[in-house]
């Protein structure tokens, strides 16, 4: 007779742990402020998705800092960071790589594609074609990619930063549903205040923003950042809460049960089970960021459009009217009551 073995659950942070965690990412908050002006939402979207162990997407205008801040946030833990340029005419091979033949041995030889490194930067994702989007899905899923049958492991940690021009649609793709509920978070970058731009003029001047600035000093490695993400699986979450978030997710599904006709009918498709999954992960490495080793209510509002504004499919009377995801994404949350 099998005895199935007991999961011993995971011990509880210490304040120690909580106090060093914090230390960390304090350290990482200031280097990538010492080259990004402002953008305190993209910076918490970034260090919440790593620690998560999840994927960003990053919707703006050009000339936000989208790419700056990837590569900064590379910077700053010491990782392997590659920039991939999405055209209409990019394969999936220029991304997970392929076999060369080699004359001399005669013989195939794998050569890895820039997805194997820690940071990959899809700039423009959406001017990549369908075909080449979803030779990233394994990647992003299984943190793994397939070569001629042989499966190679991706480093720890992998995150991809994939960004996207909302106002251009000549030559680019939409991206498919199954692409979109990939991305753990999808953060919209928005134009900096008076004063920051005017910071950003007075960085130039003096040469600590630009192609002639110096590399920054890591504040952190790459261990660190797999040590916060352990201590990320660790962050305690009450059953309450739990139960908040599915309550959350599963109300995008019945809106028009929940807020009447009006709204509902903006709603095609709710969010899946992943909405409810990346609440629950996200929330954790929010707690972490913030110094504690629980989850609150404000943790889940906090990130309540970043989780859910690219799982909501609107209808087209939604599109017609001018209605936002985040608008619906609202009215959910005041609908639902609070623990």
């Amino acid at each position: 007779m099998s005895v199935t073995p007991t999961v011993q659950p995971a011990p509880p942070l210490t304040a120690e742990e909580v106090a060093r965690a914090s230390e960390s990412v304090e350290r990482i908050t200031a280097t990538f402020a010492s080259r990004v002006v402002g953008q305190e939402r993209v910076r918490t979207s970034l260090l919440v998705t790593l620690l998560a162990e999840g994927h960003v997407l990053l919707e703006s205008v050009p000339g936000l800092a989208k790419t700056l801040a990837a590569t900064t946030l590379a910077q700053a833990v010491s990782a392997r960071f590659s920039r991939i340029q999405c055209t209409p005419d990019l394969l999936p091979s220029d991304i997970i790589g392929t076999q060369v033949y080699d004359p001399r041995r005669h013989e195939f030889e794998t050569q890895l594609g820039p997805v194997h490194a820690n940071f990959v930067l899809l700039d423009e994702i959406n001017r990549a074609s369908a075909k080449t989007q979803s030779a990233l899905l394994e990647a992003m899923q299984e943190r793994q990619t397939s070569i001629a049958g042989t499966v190679h492991r991706l480093p720890d940690p992998f995150m991809v930063l994939a960004t996207q021009n909302p106002i251009e649609e000549e030559g680019t793709y939409t991206l498919p549903h199954a692409q979109m509920d990939r991305f753990l978070l999808k953060e919209v970058v928005d134009y900096p205040a008076e004063a920051e731009e005017l910071m950003v003029l007075d960085r130039i001047g003096d040469d600590t923003l630009g192609q002639h600035a110096e590399r920054i000093t890591a504040a952190a490695t790459v261990a660190d950042v797999v040590a916060l993400q352990d201590l990320v699986r660790r962050v305690y979450v009450d059953p309450a809460i739990r139960r908040y978030v599915v309550s959350l997710v599963r109300a995008t599904r019945h809106v028009e049960q929940l807020l009447g006709p009006e709204l509902g009918a903006y709603v095609e498709i709710g969010a899946s089970p992943r909405g409810s999954i990346a609440f629950f992960q996200a929330a954790r490495a929010m707690a972490v960021v913030q110094g504690r080793h629980y989850v609150i209510p404000e943790d889940v509002r906090e990130l309540r459009h970043s989780v859910l504004r690219h799982r909501i499919h609107l209808s087209f009377e939604a599109l017609a009217d001018r209605v936002q995801p985040e608008t619906v994404i609202d009215a959910v949350f005041r609908a639902v009551p609070t623990p």
